[in-house]
């Protein structure tokens, strides 16, 4: 068997596993009766979960529900998967794959009982309480309308929304690039409605490359030098020079999370990260057309992740659009 034959073997191993142990988890229902779509360029192949307010693998209300990734395969290597050891489809973060986040929109003028706005979700009911919280299942209201357009290379979403004060147009799509190593994920929002879409969004990046456990054999690198404290245990890992350093496996319960790191600038060549797993070879590396407004990093035992924020800023009748771009490739395998 030549050596890219065996490659291709072991990542249709992978992806197989990886698909039986998402059948398995939380009592869900098979993969195969999710909405969902395949697309492949010949040189990455990946399964998307489609939205769906009735049958979609996701139904929560803190992530953009278009782009949702339970695999995505390069080269032998395997990218994503299931990580959480529980599932049910309003779960905040029962959710796979390089998915976004906006933050709420119009939650501070809203009262108790009254509406806010969830980018890539709808609007939502704003309960009795004393802030907004992510991790909180707020009742959906006007999911509005998706469409979405299959071809063998890409998954176009469109999300329209049309509520008393917000409307927009969400156009979303993943496309693998012909020819290349590469996934672009294009975003265009278009504010139809009355009031300004005012938002932060991040790319949470939940990466399971290769089923490997979080620890020493990964490495995070960023252009800049970043600085910053970690805000879980120390001792798992630490900022040394422009990269994050893994000292141990996290174990079980083990995180190692940096909620704000500092020292990038005001360009958009600042996006720019790199995780490498130097025991399997697997990388990737994430750039934007935009630049940085903030920056994290949280990691599980079965999960990398970095979150780098852009800032969305939309006037009525005005267009928002960016570009996040995923380049896999192979690093040098250091680790025994």
């Amino acid at each position: 068997m030549r050596p890219d034959q065996s490659l291709r073997m072991k990542g249709c191993l992978r992806y197989i596993v990886g698909a039986m142990l998402l059948m398995s988890f939380g009592g869900t229902k098979p993969t195969g009766e999710f909405p969902q779509a395949q697309i492949s360029n010949g040189i990455v192949q990946a399964r998307l979960y489609l939205p769906d307010d009735k049958e979609g693998y996701y139904r929560g209300t803190r992530f953009d529900w278009s782009g949702v990734m339970p695999a995505l395969e390069y080269n032998g290597h395997t990218y994503f998967g299931q990580w959480v050891p529980k599932y049910s489809p309003t779960l905040h973060d029962a959710i796979m794959g390089p998915v976004e986040d906006f933050y709420p929109v119009g939650y501070d003028d809203a009262k108790t009982g009254e509406v806010f706005l969830k980018i890539g979700i709808g609007m939502v009911v704003k309960p009795e309480e004393a802030k907004y919280f992510f991790a909180n299942s707020y009742q959906l209201a006007n999911a509005g309308e998706w469409k979405v357009k299959k071809k063998s290379d890409q998954v176009e979403f469109v999300h329209r929304l049309e509520d008393k004060d917000y409307a927009y147009e969400y156009r979303k799509t993943v496309e693998l690039v012909k020819g290349k190593p590469e996934m672009i994920l294009s975003h265009r929002l278009k504010n139809t409605g009355k009031k300004n879409l005012s938002s932060a969004v991040y790319n949470h990046n939940f990466f399971v490359m290769d089923n490997q456990p979080i620890g020493p054999d990964f490495v995070v690198t960023f252009p800049f030098t970043p600085s910053g404290d970690a805000e879980t245990t120390r001792t798992y890992g630490h900022l040394e020079g422009n990269q994050i350093i893994y000292a141990k496996a996290l174990g079980d319960n083990g995180h190692l999370q940096f909620k704000s790191l500092q020292g990038y600038g005001d360009s958009g060549k600042d996006y720019d990260i790199r995780i490498e797993n130097h025991k399997t070879g697997a990388a990737v590396r994430i750039t934007c057309d935009k630049p940085l407004t903030q920056l994290a990093f949280w990691s599980a035992p079965k999960t990398i992740c970095p979150e780098p924020f852009i800032q969305v800023d939309v006037k009525p009748g005005d267009t928002f659009a960016w570009k996040i771009k995923y380049q896999f490739y192979t690093c040098d395998i250091t680790s025994d």
